[in-house]
């Protein structure tokens, strides 16, 4: 399989960020801990293979924390998330960050071990703080993977050291 190559997104790059968000988000709005966030104009990261996207992160920087906004691979286990989060680790800590964090549903057990393979900790549960969600963007289903009901924020994160994310080793 042919390897990605990660880079920053560029404003050429916004229409194609604004349509993958549509297909994997239902929409460029996406909704973490009551702020509605325009991740389609956040700074980020593709991974590309050629001409072809094949991952986008996008995040967003404040009182030294970075808030990882969304993160989607199109080929899983070849290492693509691994990268994004690893530019985005970079990123944050060129800007003297200390806590990189995100928000997954309590449904998403997936996004929860692929986060806690590669260093990430639980910080939080936000019992039933998707109602709220839902109030600003009424789109969010009931029901998400696995028949599970979309209920609950939970929180994960990293402290960012000097030079280096405090993470363990991952394989992908």
């Amino acid at each position: 399989m042919a390897t990605s190559a990660v880079r920053s997104l560029r404003e050429d790059d916004r229409a194609w960020v604004t349509q993958w968000l549509r297909e994997q988000w239902g929409g460029p709005t996406i909704v973490t801990r009551g702020k509605s966030h325009r991740a389609d104009t956040l700074p980020g990261f593709a991974a590309v293979r050629g001409d072809t996207a094949v991952g986008l992160i996008t995040y967003r920087i404040e009182d030294l924390q970075c808030e990882i906004v969304s993160l989607d691979s199109r080929v899983e286990g070849a290492g693509i998330g691994t990268a994004l989060l690893d530019a985005v680790a970079d990123a944050a800590r060129q800007a003297g960050c200390i806590r990189l964090w995100l928000i997954t549903t309590n449904d998403n057990t997936r996004a929860l071990r692929f986060y806690q393979r590669r260093g990430f900790v639980l910080a939080a549960i936000h019992r039933d703080a998707i109602a709220e969600s839902r109030r600003i963007k009424p789109s969010i289903s009931q029901i998400g993977i696995d028949g599970i009901p979309i209920r609950d924020e939970i929180e994960l994160e990293m402290k960012l050291g000097h030079g280096h994310a405090t993470r363990a080793p991952s394989n992908g």
